[in-house]
């Protein structure tokens, strides 16, 4: 019986998928047409993974996140019958990293243990054949190899990295070499070979055969990875029994920032590939997502409102108006309620690049939407202008707003479903629908919801300033500080 732990990635922004995954909600946190999000399914690909192998033996699983991802991450993995620790990054500093230490966080009590390596932002749509892949991914990770996964590829794409196969396995075969992201022609000499797998960024080893081999690669790496977790567990009596662990920020800052890949994968004479042909997708554009559905007899698909006149090849998903596409073709069109994206299809990957402008201007677009997630719940602007700002407040059951105060707004707090304790000053009171209660400035207050149900509320705030930095904290549940 194999011992497996999967490790879940969850750190990239996803930002050819913008506006609707932003550094503030992430591609992971993106719901698709199914109203699920791509880390919830990947948490229940493992839930799957158990239930048709049943020689596998998954007690637990561990998430790599960044620290503000935390609270989302917990809420998409309730949703499962999965169980997850945490490691929770100050900021990203790559793949190696991360898995490094959460290979020396899996060695400290199950050295035998194989680490299962999952991006929490891809899609499997045959779990039977991953299943199958894995289970030779085992199989060769139990003789000492570092195995990818590599993708049968069905077209010649430009959009991913390639995997020379070499000499043929029992299980796989051995990778001959690892190739960046080809031009069209030599992507199409690749798949004609029949020799070349797609990359998926999908990893099968022990965790004490990938420290070894890193220690042999990229000794930097593994030397700095070490002293970062005897940093980070030093104070803790039991580190791997706590749910979630943060990686200090100064120690994890001096581990160099590099992929899996180039620190270890391409440099090591112990990785193995096993092919595989499971539906899988890195949902890496929005035609990726266009895919996940059913077109019409013009080729049009859209999520949300959209009406199609005279038009072919064309996606919508819209969020909050109808969107009507007359007399056109070949494109993606995105609404938000904040932001409109047209792009040609045959220019998706360059979305990135509105986001690389939006940050260069310091654009709040590239990191929040108007809805901003909370790990009490969300927010969202209804309505601003000179000397107020209207918003939208939900807050979770059981969930509490910090004891906070502000120094240049008052507030206005509007019950409009649910039952709202509140500290507002001196005051503890209970507000229920259809009434409300004044904040002037400098008052310090909470908000919480005693009750089962969700709690909505309108707030309207008055100053003359009114940016979100305006909030001095003295106590949170949230460790903010």
């Amino acid at each position: 019986m194999a011992n497996l732990v999967p490790v879940i990635l969850s750190g990239g922004a996803g930002s050819r998928l913008w506006p609707v995954s932003r550094e503030g909600h992430p591609k992971p946190f993106m719901k698709l047409a199914d109203g699920q999000t791509l880390i919830q399914k990947t948490y229940q690909r493992v839930v799957a993974l158990a239930q048709l192998d049943p020689q596998l033996k998954i007690k637990t699983m561990l998430t790599v996140t960044n620290r503000d991802y935390y609270f989302m991450s917990r809420d998409e993995l309730a949703k499962t019958s999965a169980h997850s620790h945490f490691l929770l990054e100050p900021f990203g500093r790559n793949t190696a990293a991360a898995i490094a230490l959460a290979a020396y966080q899996i060695a400290a009590t199950q050295p035998d243990a194989i680490m299962l390596v999952l991006p929490a932002d891809h899609l499997i749509l045959d779990e039977a054949a991953f299943s199958s892949a894995l289970g030779r991914a085992i199989n060769l990770a139990q003789q000492g190899f570092l195995v990818t996964f590599g993708i049968v590829p069905t077209t010649p794409d430009t959009g991913f990295g390639y995997i020379e196969c070499g000499a043929a396995l029992k299980e796989g075969f051995a990778v001959a070499r690892f190739v960046e992201k080809p031009n069209a022609d030599t992507a199409q000499s690749y798949v004609d070979s029949g020799k070349y797998l797609w990359n998926s960024g999908m990893f099968c080893f022990k965790a004490t055969d990938f420290l070894e081999q890193l220690s042999l690669c990229a000794p930097d790496i593994a030397q700095s990875a070490k002293h970062c977790w005897e940093t980070m567990t030093a104070a803790a009596t039991s580190p791997t029994a706590i749910d979630a662990l943060e990686i200090p920020a100064e120690s994890f800052e001096q581990i160099p920032s590099l992929s899996i890949d180039y620190a270890v994968m391409e440099k090591s004479k112990k990785v193995a590939v096993v092919p595989a042909d499971m539906g899988w997708s890195d949902i890496g554009s929005w035609t990726a997502i266009a895919q996940l559905v059913e077109s019409d007899e013009n080729n049009n698909r859209a999520i949300g409102d959209a009406i199609f006149v005279d038009t072919r090849n064309t996606f919508v998903q819209s969020e909050d108006r109808l969107v009507a596409a007359v007399g056109v073709e070949n494109l993606v069109i995105i609404e938000t309620t904040d932001a409109l994206l047209v792009v040609h299809a045959d220019k998706a990957q360059e979305v990135k690049t509105v986001v690389t402008k939006l940050q260069l201007r310091g654009h709040d677009a590239a990191k929040v939407h108007r809805t901003v997630f909370r790990p009490w719940g969300s927010y969202a602007v209804l309505e601003e202008g000179p000397g107020f700002k209207v918003k939208r407040i939900e807050v979770k059951p059981g969930a509490s707003l910090s004891l906070q105060m502000h120094h240049h707004r008052s507030e206005h707090w509007i019950v409009v479903t649910g039952k709202a304790e509140v500290v507002n000053g001196e005051q503890s009171l209970t507000i229920h629908a259809n009434e409300s209660t004044y904040i002037p400035a400098g008052h310090r207050h909470r908000l919480t919801n005693p009750t089962s149900e969700l709690l909505v509320m309108i707030e309207v705030q008055s100053g003359h300033y009114l940016g979100e930095d305006d909030i001095v904290r003295f106590d949170d549940h949230y460790g903010r500080t």
